[in-house]
């Protein structure tokens, strides 16, 4: 009996994963469905009354609310670094100087990494750059699946460390670190995995053809059709496109380097965002790329507010309370039990936290969905089932956000019923129709995603990651396994 009452406590998340996957259903409508059959299923099961079932939620919620704040800062930097001629000035420091059939997967995977960590999406990315990077690896003559997995992989790496990504956002947010913290702690290790991913394109590409081609090349062969398909499914990648045809200066490439530096001089989230938008408004100014101040505000600042507000916070805010109710009726009380029983170590608790991390990213087929939902699993199991200092629980929670996080986007990569891969898929087809592309092309040589995934689960199961700056985890004796799960307060 015990054990079917367990199981009925898990049937919340296995109906979220339903509606996802079978109804495709949004998540601003799965979410709500599936909070509130989970109240259902905890009055039956812990005599979790309705409004105490409210309470619950309410008060998860709260436990995140300053997410809430950095998710629209960080849409409304999104918006103004792609509006204003940030994105466009790091592409065309690339484009301007030529590339051939051997440098374009590296160089490819370079710009869109950087790209996507000033814009801190990956999807907008991946569409501003596929019909310049598709069409220009067409003129050169080189291999288009590398580049096009390149290009893809490059895409997550911001989503994946970005100040501004939602997913390194609401990650955090829900492992209870810092956004900056936590950056520093995957720095090292995330442009080690960009670097050593460059090379090895680079080494792949050595026999194919030397002659060189330049963006403006490329953007000329960008049919009607392309363009219309973005404008219609992506239209700041038009805006985007339209910059790297026109040209802007080099120095809008500015307000990304001060971000980045104010963040690792420890300047609160806030504030990097809010000084970011700044920045690009005085030098947007100079290089005629506002319009006007009231479009800047109302367009591009407000822009970003509303849609963090339409969907991102509000789908946390769902999310969010949906697990404080799964965690009030300790439906994950079995599986914290089951990992610390064939867990012998700490390291190889923090590494099924990996793996649970990538199969749920594998069941729910979102990187968004895994990381709301399996995220305060693993957190509960750290907490449940390691004790340590404060600070040495803080960093197995680092930790835990970069599980969630890379094996969201990097792992979304390498599944190929991922929303991810059907969204590359459509973006490549449209842009690119001279090849009929499917999920393996994207997946077979993303070398970026099979170096982040492989290296991150492997280090962390080895120990390894202590010859990496900033990446170690806490060693035991410093850290230990419970002998049987904390006891939780009434």
């Amino acid at each position: 009996m015990k054990a079917l009452k367990n199981i009925f406590k898990l049937t919340p998340v296995v109906l979220l994963a339903f509606l996802l996957i079978k109804f495709e259903m949004d998540m601003l409508i799965a979410g709500p469905l599936a909070a509130f059959y989970a109240a259902f299923v905890a009055y039956l099961t812990v005599g979790l009354k309705p409004t105490e079932a409210i309470d619950v939620a309410v008060d998860n919620v709260k436990e995140i609310q300053l997410v809430f704040f950095i998710l629209m800062m960080a849409a409304a930097m999104a918006n103004v670094f792609m509006e204003t001629g940030v994105g466009a000035a790091i592409v065309n420091l690339a484009l301007n100087a030529g590339m051939t059939a051997r440098t374009i997967a590296p160089i490819g995977l370079m710009v869109t990494g950087i790209l996507s960590v000033a814009t801190g999406t990956s999807w907008g990315t991946f569409a501003a750059c596929a019909p310049i990077f598709l069409w220009l690896n067409h003129i050169v003559e080189g291999n288009l699946l590398y580049t096009t997995a390149a290009i893809a992989g490059g895409a997550c790496f911001g989503d994946n460390i970005g100040l501004i990504s939602d997913t390194t956002v609401v990650s955090s947010g829900i492992q209870g670190v810092e956004i900056i913290h936590r950056i520093r702690h995957q720095g090292v290790w995330s442009v080690g995995c960009l670097v050593i991913a460059a090379i090895i394109f680079f080494v792949m590409s050595a026999s194919l053809p030397n002659h060189a081609a330049t963006g403006a090349d490329a953007y000329a062969q960008i049919t009607p059709e392309a363009f219309a398909y973005l404008e219609e499914n992506r239209p700041g990648a038009i805006t985007l496109l339209d910059q790297i045809r026109d040209g802007v200066p080099a120095y809008m490439g500015l307000p990304l380097v001060i971000v980045v530096v104010v963040a690792i001089m420890g300047v609160p989230t806030l504030f990097c965002l809010a000084i970011g938008i700044v920045s690009a408004l005085i030098l947007g100014s100079f290089a005629g790329t506002i319009g006007s101040l009231d479009h800047f505000l109302n367009g591009m600042v407000m822009g970003g507010f509303e849609d963090a507000g339409s969907w991102v916070i509000v789908m946390m805010m769902w999310i969010s309370g949906f697990g404080g109710i799964m965690n009030r009726m300790e439906a994950f009380e079995p599986l914290s039990r089951f990992v610390l029983m064939i867990s012998k170590s700490v390291r190889q608790l923090m590494f099924w936290n990996g793996v649970l991390s990538l199969a749920g990213n594998a069941l729910l087929a979102d990187e968004m969905a895994q990381i709301v939902t399996v995220g305060p699993i693993i957190r509960e199991l750290v907490d449940e089932n390691i004790e340590g200092s404060e600070e040495d629980m803080y960093t197995l929670h680092l930790r835990n956000a970069t599980f969630s996080d890379a094996l969201g986007v990097f792992g979304s990569q390498l599944i190929p019923w991922h929303v991810y891969i059907a969204y590359y898929v459509g973006i490549a087809a449209a842009v690119y129709p001279l090849h009929e592309f499917v999920g393996m092309d994207i997946i077979r040589y993303n070398v970026m995603a099979f170096v982040a995934v492989g290296s991150l689960l492997i280090l962390t199961l080895t120990g390894l990651d202590r010859f990496i700056p900033l990446f170690h985890m806490p060693a035991e004796p410093k850290v230990q396994l419970r002998k049987e799960p904390k006891v939780k307060e009434a």
